[in-house]
């Protein structure tokens, strides 16, 4: 199937869309010549009943040209002010914009010295959220991060002390650090979007998102997140050393005093974010997609159109719902990045390892033998057939 039928109303998906009857008696959508359908209901569809298209008329539950647009401009401002602190770390800046747009949490693997609490930094202030920076150690308690209750002796009453949770943006350093209990007081908040202190709940900010790191090269005195637990997040993102040329260009800035300056840029605002979010949300996802990536999700449990032979010899378990779920979320994401307002294969490949490499869990052969989470991803994704 061409990209050019992936937008909604396609002759494709004739029968399911919005615009059916808008390009003749039988529903279908003239192509122009040498040109592709309008990707997009423009001034949205006729209410049930409306026959005719005139009369009134309700919003189209896609993208217009003009909302995609906006987005675009948006998106831009964000990258524009994410650009003049952050060097180099593509990977980790597409990552961080496209779990932003989809609602989600990362994880971001890497040692240090990378640049994660400048880029998670910077990301906030290109949204003009608030942020907070939590060092993960083995005697942080829950009550730490969620708050707790201070008690008032002259009044004679409690007083609830939010903790540094109730933020926009919250950095977890180092996160494996933290024991079990306090990890799952975060996962929580993460899911929830709320904490409960004495018996209370508190609603988190809107937008949240957290950023959780962890060191690789380090294992004494960490408590590894369990699978379960690491599936909430919607990504995670390994990133490595800079090239020479991007650390060449982080020394000549710094000399430069180019760290130290103003922002020229000027930042969004949380309303606009939330506006990003749910342009990005309503990006056109065809049927034949979300088939798609139910095809691959059910591929890393053995099923699929063409199971992979031998895969229980590698995976002890493949990826959940939530993972076919966040493919798609990420997908949105990505091709509004991409300037589109409707999903196509290369979206759902594009961030593919890190929507899934943590929602594998292989066998101990597996670990043994080298075999990697990535090259298991790939070969999911090599044996479904591209619609």
């Amino acid at each position: 199937m061409a990209e050019e039928s992936w937008g909604p109303g396609s002759t494709e998906d004739a029968g399911t869309s919005e615009t059916a009857g808008a390009g003749g008696a039988d529903g279908a959508r003239e192509v122009p010549e040498g040109g592709r359908a309008d990707r997009t209901p423009e001034g949205g569809r006729a209410l049930e009943g409306d026959s005719s298209g005139g009369g009134p008329v309700a919003p189209s539950p896609h993208l217009t040209e003009a909302e995609l647009a906006r987005s675009g401009e948006l998106l831009n401002k964000i990258q524009a002010l994410y650009g003049e602190r952050v060097v180099g770390q593509a990977d980790l800046r597409q990552s961080l914009l496209a779990a932003l747009m989809a609602r989600g949490h990362v994880l971001i693997e890497s040692v240090p010295g990378l640049a994660k609490t400048t880029a998670a930094q910077t990301l906030a202030s290109a949204v003009s959220g608030s942020f907070r920076r939590i060092q993960c150690t083995p005697d942080l308690m829950p009550s730490d991060i969620v708050g707790t209750q201070i008690y008032n002796q002259q009044e004679g009453t409690f007083i609830t002390q939010l903790g540094p949770v109730h933020a926009n943006f919250v950095l977890l350093d180092e996160i494996n650090r933290s024991s079990a209990k306090t990890q799952s007081a975060m996962l929580e908040a993460m899911q929830e979007g709320q904490t409960t202190i004495g018996g209370e709940n508190h609603r988190l900010p809107q937008p949240f998102m957290v950023m959780a790191t962890q060191n690789p090269i380090e294992e004494e005195g960490t408590y590894v997140l369990p699978e379960a637990q690491m599936d909430r997040f919607l990504m995670k993102v390994v990133i490595s050393y800079p090239s020479a040329s991007e650390e060449a260009q982080v020394l000549e800035m710094i000399d430069a005093g180019a760290f130290n300056r103003p922002s020229v840029a000027t930042p969004i605002s949380l309303a606009e974010l939330e506006e990003l979010q749910t342009y990005t949300s309503r990006a056109y996802v065809h049927p034949a997609i979300k088939a798609y990536i139910v095809d691959v999700i059910n591929t890393t449990r053995g099923g699929g159109p063409n199971p992979l032979p031998g895969l229980d010899k590698h995976l002890r378990m493949g990826a959940s719902p939530r993972g076919g779920i966040a493919l798609m979320k990420v997908a949105q994401a990505h091709a509004l990045m991409s300037g589109r307002n409707y999903v196509v294969p290369d979206d759902v490949k594009a961030m593919r390892h890190s929507v899934l490499r943590h929602r594998l869990v292989r066998t101990w052969d597996a670990v043994a033998d080298g075999v990697s989470v990535t090259g298991l991803v790939d070969a999911a994704f090599n044996v479904v057939p591209v619609p």
